[in-house]
């Protein structure tokens, strides 16, 4: 698998994958890709995927994570609770605080993000802050920011 960037080929090897979604990684770049690949992930396959996720990063440098929700057309706040109060803090423990995201084109889901993020923010003591967290509309997009 690989990316097109500026011309130049960015290669992903999977390291990853289950119904759902894939994990992909360049190290070279110290590059995660999560790429979602169906419309809805039931919480419990989201806690596996961004587990598995997670134990490759305690092996592996990962300075920058790319979560690839475009294929998504379900939100689901549980998950996006546990994504950012349980995964998150234990990725910046081991070093890992830039989180790329590209969602979905529709408005009302990139409302719900927001909306959640804010929920978020105001109900947990949450890293949020510490992290340089941009959305993005491509891969290439999130590669370069």
């Amino acid at each position: 698998m690989a990316l097109e960037n500026e011309g130049d080929i960015i290669a992903l090897e999977k390291v990853y994958e289950n119904k759902y979604a894939y994990l992909s990684y360049n190290k070279d770049a110290e590059v995660m890709v999560c790429e979602v690949r169906e419309s809805y992930i039931p919480m419990g396959e989201f806690q596996v995927i961004f587990n598995a996720a997670l134990a490759f990063i305690k092996e592996n440098p990962v300075r920058k994570f790319i979560f690839d929700k475009r294929a998504l057309k379900a939100f689901h706040q549980p998950s996006m609770e546990w994504y950012f109060t349980e995964w998150k803090p234990k990725v910046y423990e081991l070093g890992l605080s830039v989180h790329r995201k590209i969602l979905p084109p529709e408005t009302w889901f990139r409302k719900c993000v927001e909306a959640g993020k804010h929920m978020i923010m105001t109900k947990n003591d949450t890293i949020i802050p510490a992290l340089d967290i941009q959305y993005c509309e491509s891969l290439k997009e999130a590669l370069e920011a």
